[in-house]
């Protein structure tokens, strides 16, 4: 059986960028501006404060693993942050290769193990809207042991390390994703939390050729029509038909990227009845023609 959130991890091709561990005592706080890269966090003891994107303000806690898809801001500081708003901490740098955070003497109040990756994929951006834009999973130490493995991994310089962190990656990500389950802010993983939604996501993912409609998939997930439209859409974040064209116009790019057919037989594994239709709809939502989308990619190894 097809397994969509594998699917998607696997596509996005994750990279390792970099990871550090940070220890922090007394007050502090750290404000960081991102492009929009993916971020992940695990606390190895103690706690600290977390905002992002936007959000409203969380305790971490031992144990806590958090993934930010696309983070373009965040804040994390002590429980108590300095008083004086706006105010960045300078972190120093350890010998052992960590950081520190706040007062330099004495004990740590908290240690966490923050770190980049990067998606290799030219369709990282439409791969990621499939997934949660937040992931806070607790207690789950398996998590906290694979994060350790990436740092380990990528301070070595071992035979095929690159291929070692990448699978390491992968693992990482689905494993923090399916986690979060039906805890995770609407995506895929909150869709796949929904025994009935998964039916039909899985059918989608198996079956993208199919001329799907709303009908059939409250069929497959045996649901109304009304009730699976409402659900899915408030679970996945996106209407169903949505979510299939963003999911069929991904695996194209894949097709057209390893030129694996013309563009009349893409449009037929993706579920269109003509190379017209789908080229319509391939450039009003990609931006480019299907055919200028492939010669552009001529030049770029094939993943």
């Amino acid at each position: 059986m097809v397994d969509p959130l594998a699917e998607v991890v696997t596509l996005l091709q994750p990279v390792a960028a970099f990871s550090k561990v940070v220890s922090g005592a007394g007050r502090w706080r750290v404000h960081r501006s991102e492009a929009g890269q993916p971020f992940y966090c695990v606390i190895l003891d103690g706690s600290c404060r977390l905002v992002t994107n936007g959000r409203e303000p969380i305790i971490l806690q031992t144990d806590d693993f958090v993934l930010i898809p696309e983070v373009y801001n965040f804040t994390m500081s002590s429980l108590e942050p300095p008083e004086a708003e706006g105010a960045d901490t300078v972190p120093v740098a350890l010998l052992d290769g960590g950081f520190r955070l706040g007062d330099g003497n004495g004990p740590s109040d908290v240690q966490l193990l923050v770190g980049h990756c990067v998606f290799g994929s030219p369709d990282a951006a439409l791969l990621v809207s499939l997934l949660p834009d937040f992931v806070h999973v607790r207690g789950e130490r398996r998590l906290a042991t694979l994060v350790k493995l990436v740092r380990e991994e990528s301070r070595e310089q071992r035979p095929a390390r690159d291929v070692v962190l990448a699978r390491l990656l992968e693992v990482l990500l689905i494993e923090a994703l399916r986690s979060a389950g039906t805890a995770a802010s609407p995506g895929l993983v909150r869709g796949l939390g929904d025994a009935r939604l998964a039916l039909a996501i899985r059918q989608m993912h198996e079956s993208p050729q199919k001329r799907w409609t709303v009908a059939q998939l409250a069929d497959t997930a045996a649901l109304s029509r009304s009730a699976f439209f409402e659900r899915f859409s408030r679970a996945v974040g996106v209407a169903p038909m949505e979510y299939l064209l963003s999911w069929r116009m991904a695996l194209a790019k894949k097709l057209l990227r390893r030129k694996e057919g013309g563009v009349a037989n893409v449009a037929e594994r993706v579920g269109y009845s003509s190379a017209s239709a789908f080229s319509v709809a391939f450039t009003r939502h990609v931006g480019l023609p299907p055919t200028q989308y492939a010669k552009e990619q001529m030049d770029t190894p094939a993943p």
